[in-house]
Parts: C-alpha cells; structure tokens; sequence
C-alpha cells in the first residue's frame, strides 16, 4: 500500500485533522472504526493525537482553538506549501482571509489556518520534521479531498490564484458539477471541486475529508453502533461505493470502497 516519508509536493492536500471537544472520546472513536492507534503528540502540543496506522502517521486529533469561539467539530484538510507566510500573501491578495498569521508548530512546521474567497476553511502546512500524511488510499486512511461550494466559480479562481491549480470538468449530467484539481507542478490530480446546490441556508462551504474502507455498509453499521449519524446512505458511484457519515461529535467525512481494478 502507498506510504510516503518526505514532504509533498506544493498544492497537494498533505494532512487532515479533528477538531474536537473531546480528544478521548473522538479517538476511541475512531479507533475502533479504522484501527487506529492514537497516540499523545507530547509536551508543547496542547492535547493534540496523532493516529497511526500499521505504523505511519494518517491524521490528527486536537481539541478546539481556546479562542475560536463557539465552533463545530471538523475534519480540516491542510494543503503543502513551500513557504507558508508567502502563499498566506497569496490567500490575502486572491480575497481570503487568515484565522491567524502563519506560526511555527515546535519543529514539525509552519502553518496557519485561512478562509478562501467564499468562506471556506483550510490549513497551510509548510513541513519541517513533520511531513504529513503518511500512508494513504487504503483501509483506513485518506482516500480523497473535496472541496464542497455553493460558489463555484469563485472557488475556482482563488484556488487558481493561489495555488496556480487547473482543472478538468467531469461530464455528470445537468445536476452534477464536479471537476478535479491538479497540481501546478506536474498536473497530478490531488483533489476535487463539487458544485454543491445542496448546502443548507447558513451553512459555510467545506473541504471533505473521504476515508477508504473496505466494506461501506460494514463501516456504516459499525460507526452508527459507536455513535455516527448517516448523512448520505451507501450508494454506488463510477468511482466506487460511497457514504458520508458525521461522527459522533458532529464532525462530517466521507467513506469509500474504490471499484475494484483488474489485475
């Protein structure tokens, strides 16, 4: 399975994290859903988990900003940059905005949490002895990153902005909007942007997190017996059988069987 043990390339959606009101509850959580072993990241880290998988890194569990006010729990994807205060420079000048400046995480590296030009949050990482996600695309672990936005051409833009993403349109149909993001330095695709009409009246766009899984109904059953709602029931797509699940702190995030591919 594909693990990796250096940094990522810039642009490459590079680490996800769970912010939560309870650190415990949310790791045992997930713990028993995946199999992962979390760990306390140690003194100067603030509560903050970091969940292993056979050994290598695949996400973090933190608890809330002390001074972030009232706030759902969410899983955030933060994306690879170079040079997190120059790309902030970037954020600022495309329309977004900063939760904070850009700040060094002890040795691990620099990031900062933004708001892109239609409201929708996301963090920088600028790696040092942190690299980020380390394996990846299997039971598990991260799987994909999309970005859900009721405005879709303005989304677009900043990302291209900033980021200097292209894209490639998916043909789905009058009701599906969908295109996937590739990378300015080798048009690798790392992520997704949906057109999402369905967003409730108030609720901000939102970069989801997808996990595989091995068996989505499995999953399902398992994750509702330890507390998850289903937002989005299993149901198969061209790129494999899918739901989206919210935890049991609130948190949302996508599962998904890949299609099985012949050998």
């Amino acid at each position: 399975m594909p693990v990796r043990n250096e940094p990522w390339p810039e642009g490459t959606p590079t680490w996800i994290d769970a912010q939560v009101d309870d650190v415990k509850a949310a790791a045992d959580f997930y713990s028993a859903l995946f199999g992962w072993d979390v760990q306390d990241a140690g003194p100067g880290a603030g509560g903050y988990h970091m969940a292993f998988l056979d050994g290598s890194v695949v996400a973090g569990i933190g608890p809330k900003p002390d001074n972030a006010g009232p706030m759902p729990s969410v899983w955030s994807t933060y994306i690879s940059v170079d040079d997190a205060d120059t790309t902030a420079a970037k954020i600022t000048d495309a329309g977004g905005s900063l939760m904070m400046p850009p700040f060094d995480v002890m040795d691990q590296g620099r990031m900062t949490v933004a708001f892109d030009a239609a409201g929708a949050a996301f963090g920088l990482w600028q790696a040092k002895a942190h690299h980020g996600i380390a394996r990846y695309g299997e039971p598990g672990s991260v799987s994909w990153n999309e970005l859900h936005t009721r405005d879709y051409q303005r989304s677009r833009d900043f990302y291209a902005q900033v980021f200097g993403y292209t894209y490639t349109d998916l043909d789905g149909g009058d009701d599906f909007t969908y295109a996937t993001i590739e990378r300015s330095s080798d048009a690798q695709t790392v992520g997704g942007i949906s057109h999402d009409t369905s967003l409730a009246e108030g609720m901000p766009n939102y970069w989801l997190t997808w996990f595989a899984v091995a068996d989505p109904d499995a999953t399902i059953d398992q994750a509702t017996g330890l507390g998850a709602r289903v937002l989005f029931p299993a149901t198969d797509s061209p790129f494999g059988r899918m739901a989206v699940l919210q935890g049991a702190q609130g948190e949302v995030f996508g599962i998904i069987q890949p299609p099985a591919t012949e050998s």
